[in-house]
This record gives structure tokens, C-alpha cells and sequence, in this order.
């Protein structure tokens, strides 16, 4: 774990099944511009029963300890390890990347200067590159037309206000975090495509009968204040 006064900001990345991608998403956050004692990469292996242990191992280097991770025996669900996240993050400032994405070496940097620059902003959203299993681009993303959960740096004493992920929703939890964190704050858009958002085979968002279901939990909590 970064440790000390330079500590800006915290990446967390919820991990479950993915040995394939899982050390392409840390590279990319390994070799950002920000110095590494200027963030943390708190990792929360959500129960893996994969190689994904075995992956994070090779990542996990004792004289530059940028990550930290949380090793969970069972598997409690995304919006329960994101929170474990942010109960663990040391930093000012927080931002998600799933564990099978990638980003841009100045995701960090840029994305924290704007914080920084803009003492009344609450939190900034960059723009990304839709990619398919290949990483081959299939098309760049306006990140407040079509939100995704990941790419959003927020500061953290706001989301522990609104009382962080609902941990009843396994599916559309960034949705519900959005709703209630827009009834007072506002995310700012960086037109800047620093996030790399995969989609393949085994996204968790493929499977279209959970997410109705959510979706309509969904309905049930915040009525036409959701939509699909």
C-alpha cells in the first residue's frame, strides 16, 4: 500500500473470474504518468475460483506495493467488494476500473488534475473506447450519453454520504449509486477517451433476464427517475 501525504487517489478494481484479463487491466495501471506514491490499486479478489490468485501474485511486488489485495473466501457480489474498497481506500479521491477494462497512462493524472483545478467539482467522468474481444476499437463513447459504471473519479467523503453501493443489487449498481449521488452532486465530463471498456462473451451485463431484473428493482426504489 502507498503510504504518506502524497496520496491522491485510490483505484479499485472488483475482481471475480479473470485470470485472462485481469493482468492487462493492472499493466495499464501500473504504467500510468502519476508517480506511484502518489496513488493506490486496491485490488478485492471476490472469491476467484480460477487463477485469478495466482495472476494477482505476479503483480504483487513487496519493494513498490501500489497494490493492495483483499483476498474474499466466498463470493459476495460487486457492490459488496467495491465497498470493501472504499472502506480500505487511503486517498481523497476514488475511481473504478473493472478488472477485464484497460486505460490510458494518463487516466490518473489528467482525471486527478481536474479534481484538483476544480475545487467545486464533485467528480469527473472521461470518455471511452468501446473494444471487442481483440481489443480492436469499435467506437469512441460519449461518457453522460451512454454512462458505464467504470472511468468516474469521485471524492470519497461524498459517496460514503450517500451511503455507497446498495449492496442488494448485483446487477445495474452503478445506476442505483448514480441516482442517488446526482440528488445533490454532479459528474463533470473530461471529453478525453482514457477508459477502455471491453466487451466479450462473459460480461456480466449479457445476461439480459438478471438485468431486467434489477432494472425493475431499479423502478421500485426510484421510480421514473430511471431510465432503461
Amino acid at each position: 500500500m502507498s503510504e504518506g501525504h502524497n496520496l491522491k487517489v485510490t483505484v479499485i478494481v472488483a475482481v471475480y473470474n479473470q485470470e485472462r484479463f485481469i493482468g492487462r487491466c493492472l499493466r495499464s495501471l501500473l504504467h500510468q504518468t502519476m508517480p506511484h506514491d502518489e496513488y493506490e490499486i486496491i485490488v478485492i479478489n471476490d472469491g476467484s475460483t480460477d487463477r485469478t490468485n495466482y495472476a494477482l501474485e505476479l503483480f504483487c511486488d513487496p519493494f513498490d506495493s501500489v497494490i493492495q489485495v483483499i483476498n474474499c473466501k466466498t463470493n459476495g457480489g460487486l457492490p459488496a467488494a467495491i465497498n470493501q474498497g472504499l472502506y480500505a481506500a487511503n486517498s481523497p479521491f476514488v475511481v473504478r476500473v473493472d478488472s477485464d477494462d484497460f486505460v490510458n497512462v494518463n487516466f490518473l493524472n489528467f482525471l486527478t488534475f481536474f479534481l484538483e483545478a476544480n475545487n467545486n467539482a464533485d467528480a469527473v467522468a472521461c470518455d471511452y473506447l468501446l473494444l471487442n474481444d481483440e481489443e480492436r476499437v469499435i467506437k469512441r463513447c460519449n461518457c453522460l450519453e451512454e454512462p458505464i459504471a467504470c472511468g468516474i473519479m469521485f471524492r470519497k467523503e461524498q459517496l460514503f454520504e450517500i451511503g455507497l453501493y446498495d449492496e442488494s443489487f448485483k446487477l445495474h449498481e452503478e445506476r442505483d449509486l448514480r441516482v442517488r449521488f446526482e440528488k445533490k452532486y454532479h459528474i463533470h465530463q473530461l471529453k478525453l477517451p482514457l477508459y477502455r471498456y471491453r466487451r466479450h462473451d462473459n460480461n456480466m451485463t449479457n445476461d439480459k433476464v438478471e438485468m431486467d431484473k434489477y432494472y425493475d428493482n431499479l423502478l421500485a426504489k426510484h421510480g421514473k427517475n430511471t431510465t432503461k
